[in-house]
């Protein structure tokens, strides 16, 4: 599935690994995760767990790279598996 839109965004929480993973890496924002969530660049299924979906969208103002997120929508709030910034995928959505 990809996609350009994502379902009605109401809110998200952390999982303990995204959590850990915010605090290692302590140049990505909460305000990113909200502003990629609300209105990705593109959406894609997780190929390893159907129950997750992956949503990309560009950084301007961090160099302009790709933020992925790992995330729940069957669950309110959405829950945030993992994230960061992903070079691979970046590259093919130039």
């Amino acid at each position: 599935m990809s996609s350009k839109s994502s379902p009605e965004f109401h809110s998200f929480q952390l999982s303990e690994h995204a959590l850990k993973r915010l605090n290692q890496r302590q140049d990505i924002s909460l305000e990113w995760i909200e502003r990629i969530l609300t209105n990705p660049t593109y959406i894609q299924q997780d190929p390893k767990d159907y129950q997750l979906k992956q949503a990309f969208g560009r950084i301007p103002e961090y160099g302009d790279r790709l933020l992925k997120i790992v995330y729940n929508d069957q669950r309110t709030p959405w829950i945030v598996v993992t994230v960061y910034f992903d070079r691979t995928m970046g590259k093919k959505l130039l």
